[in-house]
Parts: C-alpha cells; structure tokens; sequence
C-alpha cells in the first residue's frame, strides 16, 4: 500500500491502494467474471441433457441422512448468523446469504419431492409461510448493509498520483 493518503466521503484520510494492487484487483474481477460466463454457458446443455435423460423416478438409498445432514447444516448456518450477528461481525453477511440460499434449497426441494403425495400441502405452506419469507428478509437485511459500506469508485480511487484509476476496465 501506498503511504499517500486521500481524503474519503467523510473527509477522513485513508491510504491510497498503489497500481499494482489495482491492477491484481481488476485482472481477478475479470477472471472472476469470465470463469461464471463459461459456467453459466455450459450449464445450459448440461441442464438440458439431465431434463432429457434423468429418469422420472429414483429409489434413494440414505435418505434420511441426506435430510438430516441439510437440516444440521441449515441450524449450523443459522446459528453461525446469529452468533455473528449478536457479535457485530461483518461475516454475518455472508453467513446470512448461505442461510438464505440454504432456505430456499430446502423449499424446493420439499416442494418439488412431495409433489403427487399428501404432504404436499404442508410443504407448500412452509415454504410460502416460512421458509421463503425468511430467506428473503435476510437477503434484504444483507443488501441494506452492503449499502452501507463504503466502496471506492473510479472516481474516488485515485494512484498514487493523484489520477483517477477505472476499476472497471
């Protein structure tokens, strides 16, 4: 890091990230970026394969480990939010958004399995009274307090020379 400092929006001074750190940090972002392109274009064919030739029905051998295991790491992501939360840790942001993600597996997947049985109803309410609801709320809480951070702009990251960096390029 650069020792030259650069006043932020609240007037403060914070030191001033050097070239070669902005550089690393916009090559990562495009490779970043380029890696979930590929992804999201070879999923589509791999998507499509699996609807043709997965087999409508499947016997599942472990199947209440399988439940069991999602639903101790679901508790493991609440509590861990939780905890970060009452601690003030800004890992609860992530902690939140596995938690999230978590809930939203979980209705689906109760949902989608107890199509054509009785159980269907209850999954259903769950997911729409509980699961989904709560998913949400956290991914909007998430949102609200990456708001609050403070992220430098093309504008507001000058070099070391006081110039202007894009970030974006």
């Amino acid at each position: 890091m650069s020792d030259i400092q650069a006043p932020n929006r609240t007037g403060d001074t914070a030191p001033t990230p050097d070239r070669d750190l902005l550089e690393r940090v916009r090559r990562h972002r495009r490779h970043t970026l380029e890696l979930l392109t590929v992804c999201a274009v070879v999923l589509v064919p791999w998507t499509a394969l699996l609807a043709a030739t997965l087999p409508s029905g499947y016997q599942v051998h472990h199947w209440r480990a399988t439940w069991v295991g999602f639903d101790v790491l679901l508790v493991v992501a609440m509590a861990s939010t939780a905890i970060c939360g009452w601690l003030r840790h800004r890992a609860v942001i992530v902690a939140a958004l596995a938690t999230a993600v978590l809930l939203i597996c979980d209705a689906w997947f109760d949902v989608s399995l107890a199509f054509g049985t009785s159980e269907i109803w209850l999954s259903a309410a769950l997911a729409v009274f509980a699961e989904l609801p709560l998913a949400f709320y956290l991914i909007h809480r998430v949102t609200g307090m990456i708001s609050f951070a403070q992220w430098p702009s093309a504008k507001t990251v000058p070099d070391s020379d006081g110039q202007p960096l894009d970030l974006d390029a």
